[in-house]
C-alpha cells in the first residue's frame, strides 16, 4: 500500500484506503457506469481498529464508505468545509448500512 500510495498520490507512507476513478482522465468515457477501484489495506484497516476499540468488520465498512465518496468526488483534502461535507455524507451512509 505504501508503494501504491506512493506512485500515485507521491506520498511515501501507507495509508488505509486509496481511491482510482475510472471517470478521470485521458479513458474516463470508455466505461461511464464504473465508477472505480478501491485498495484497502487490512493490516493498517486492523491497526485502526484495534485503536478505536472498533471491529474490524466497522472499520472497513467505514474505509469502504470512504473510498466510495472519493470515487464520487467528495475530497476532505480540499479544505475545512469539505471534509465537513464528506464527513457528514460517511456518517448518513454508514447510519444506512447499519439498518
Amino acid at each position: 500500500m505504501q508503494g501504491l500510495n506512493r506512485r500515485y498520490r507521491s506520498k511515501d507512507r501507507t495509508t488505509d484506503v486509496l481511491s482510482f476513478a475510472f471517470r478521470e482522465g485521458e479513458h474516463g468515457a470508455v466505461r461511464p457506469d464504473v465508477l472505480g477501484d478501491l485498495v484497502v489495506c487490512v493490516p493498517q484497516a486492523e491497526r485502526q481498529a484495534r485503536a478505536a476499540g472498533e471491529t474490524l468488520a466497522a472499520e472497513l465498512d467505514r474505509l469502504l464508505v470512504h473510498g466510495l465518496l472519493h470515487l464520487l468526488g467528495y475530497d476532505h483534502e480540499r479544505g475545512p468545509a469539505d471534509a465537513r461535507r464528506m464527513e457528514r455524507q460517511e456518517r448518513r451512509l454508514r447510519e444506512a448500512l447499519q439498518r
